[in-house]
């Protein structure tokens, strides 16, 4: 009797791009501690080759590069990931609000700004790549209010029946929000619950993806409304009160 090989789990392909080598170095001790499979770029084009031979599960992003802008690194991830699969976490020198801003409209999930704490980051890369639908399913595998159309299983978000691009982000920041239907969500709430950690300071990274957000849902988007000094909440906008 032939008995089945037990699949086991690959572990997340993670792509480093920094050309400061200690700081690789401190990046690839602490990554690989963790169980991940992790490639050190130093250079932008090193960075371009690896994302061209295979798209990883994450990349943590210098922007300051010798040959490469950063942010054109960005861009050539989000050209590739059709799927919106692969996370960035955008590790920058540059702590400029606008910046930060800058860096999350092109698409990145997340900005840390050098010096980091080891123990801060490691916390963000395992929320961003912690795995959807892990565990019981206790909730319906879609999540409908007013034209808005979440599928939980496929990651698809529709409105008005027709599909829209999200990153993996911005969907579950709108599962959050549809969930919680007519119910206010703070900024705190809101970035404890889609990125897996609490920061007053970080309240700006869930300001920037509700306008990403708001951009990409069409006639969806008079839907998610602001309250202003609390945070957000979607709600048919014929009942709108504020």
């Amino acid at each position: 009797m032939i008995s089945a090989a037990k699949e086991v789990a690959k572990p997340a392909r993670v792509v480093v791009v920094e050309d400061e080598s200690d700081i690789g170095a401190l990046l690839e001790y602490l990554l690989d501690r963790e169980g991940f499979d992790v490639v050190v770029a130093r250079t932008g084009q090193d960075a371009l080759r690896e994302i061209a031979q295979r798209l990883p599960d994450l990349v943590l992003l210098d922007l300051m590069l010798p040959d490469v802008d950063g942010l054109d690194i960005l861009r050539e991830i989000k050209r590739r990931d059709t799927a919106e699969r692969t996370r960035v976490l955008i590790l920058s020198a540059k702590k400029a609000e606008d910046d930060r801003i800058l860096g999350l409209e092109h698409g990145a999930d997340d900005y840390v700004v050098k010096p980091f704490s080891p123990r801060e980051l490691l916390l963000r890369v395992r929320s961003l790549l912690q795995r959807e639908g892990a565990g019981p399913r206790v909730e319906a595998a879609r999540l409908v209010s007013g034209p808005i159309e979440l599928d939980l299983d496929t990651h698809v978000a529709r409105v008005a029946g027709r599909a829209i691009r999200l990153t993996l982000t911005e969907f579950r920041l709108l599962a959050s929000l549809v969930r919680n239907e007519g119910r206010v969500r703070s900024r705190e709430a809101l970035l404890t619950e889609v990125w897996g950690y609490d920061s007053e300071a970080l309240s700006r990274t869930v300001d920037t993806h509700v306008r990403r957000l708001r951009s990409k849902l069409g006639p969806g988007a008079d839907w998610l409304g602001t309250v202003r000094g609390v945070g957000y909440r979607l709600r048919d906008p014929k009942f709108a009160e504020d």
